[in-house]
Order: C-alpha cells, then structure tokens, then sequence
C-alpha cells in the first residue's frame, strides 16, 4: 500500500475514534446514561399479578403465532 493511503486511513480512524471519544463525554457530562429512577420504578409496580398476566399475555401470543403459522401451512400449494 501506498503510504499516502495508510495516512489517511490513520487519519480517518484517529478522528472517528475522537468523534467516539467526544460523544461519550458528552453523554456523561448531559447524564444521558443516567437512568436510576427506570429501576426504582420498575421495582415498586411490579408485583406478582403483573408477573402472571404478562406470562398470560405471552403464552396466548405464542399460540396466536403457532395457530397462524399452522394456518399457513395448511393454505400451501405447490405451484403447477
């Protein structure tokens, strides 16, 4: 390779790794990774009923997709 090449390519890299660099100081000076009040929250409306019904909620979602899907086998013809 040409070294005209590989200085670029130096060059390219150094300032995304700086532009990488900047954004994340960015972001923890703005607290954008600061999120302690998501798991507060999360702890205090998460009981067991909300527990079972998301379960519920999952399971009918799976037979709903198993049902469609079943469906679809069935309406499969091969072409002529």
């Amino acid at each position: 390779m040409s070294s005209g090449i590989v200085a670029m390519m130096l060059g390219v890299s150094t300032f995304l790794g700086a532009l990488g660099l900047w954004a994340l100081l960015w972001g923890l000076k703005t607290g954008q990774f600061d999120d302690q009040e998501k798991f507060l929250e999360g702890a205090k409306y998460d009981t067991e009923d909300e527990l079972k019904d998301a379960v519920i909620l999952e399971k009918r979602k799976k037979e709903i997709l198993k049902k469609k899907r079943e469906k679809e086998q069935k309406r499969y013809a091969p072409p002529d």
